[in-house]
């Protein structure tokens, strides 16, 4: 029997070796994506209840009748109307954006202006999309909550 020395191909060993390699640095990756997702995610929804707050206050200076009824009011218009200002894009208007849904709630009318409103943004899949939930109100402080709703009382960032 003859054996040719000038074998092309890898073994099964060395295969194998370079599959556990690359599964090893998969598991050390894997959780640093995860967690760089989580911080885009949250550092976009600050960056978004920053312009839902200036976007509120241009509304209210612009059609003079406090701050809007809703958050659809901020979103895309041609020509901007009170019910369309043109202020916002059209995912945020919607209420989602980058992993967090946006609740806006405004305040009751009073002699037909709006003098407040809340502002909440939770991640739509906690742990996944990202663990602060954020607050914030016609003070345009923003405030955040590590695992649970921000309200008024959380922690404002820094």
């Amino acid at each position: 029997m003859k054996f040719n020395k000038h074998k092309l191909g890898f073994s099964m060993v060395e295969l194998l070796v370079v599959v556990a390699v690359i599964l090893i640095i998969t598991a050390v990756a894997l959780p640093n994506l995860l967690r760089a997702k989580m911080s885009a995610n949250e550092a976009s929804a600050v960056g978004s209840l920053r312009a839902i707050n200036s976007s509120c206050i241009n509304y209210s200076t612009t059609w003079g009748t406090g701050f809007p009824i809703s958050l659809s009011n901020l979103g895309p218009g041609q020509p901007a109307t009170s019910s369309a200002a043109d202020l916002v894009d059209k995912s945020l208007a919607s209420g989602t954006k980058s992993g967090y849904t946006f609740i806006y709630v405004s305040g009751k009318p009073a002699a037909g202006n709006i003098s407040n409103y809340t502002v909440q943004a939770n991640p739509l899949a906690p742990t996944k999309a990202g663990i602060r939930y954020f607050f914030t109100d016609q003070t345009g402080v923003i405030r955040y909550s590590i695992g649970s709703i921000a309200t008024a009382l959380s922690q404002p960032l820094r």
